[in-house]
């Protein structure tokens, strides 16, 4: 993570930050609450992209991450390219977890 923190000052001094995405694979389970405190320890994360949604994973720590550092979850990755990125959509995001 010092790395990650190295990263910040150096973009910071060039350049305006006003977005930070934590971006959590939705096939990590329990583990993603580790990596987003550790994350959000480094730098102040401002929402969450959820990705590998297209698969079998249901990404339902999404809620816990949310919970825990307060920031919206803004994107879903629905498959491999940047097109696959799609707004977050909690009803819709409930109903593919119920169902």
């Amino acid at each position: 993570m010092d790395e990650l923190g190295k990263v910040k000052r150096i973009v910071s001094r060039r350049a305006s930050v006003d977005e930070v995405l934590l971006v959590l694979d939705a096939t990590v389970g329990q583990n993603g609450l580790a990596q987003a405190r550790v994350f959000a320890d480094v730098v102040d994360i401002t929402g969450v992209v959820l990705t590998k949604l297209d698969g079998t994973a249901k990404g339902g720590i999404v809620f816990r991450v949310q919970q825990e550092l307060g920031v919206p979850v803004k994107l879903v990755g629905l498959g491999e390219g940047p097109d696959d990125l799609a707004p977050f959509e909690p009803g819709a995001f409930v109903d593919a977890l119920l169902g």
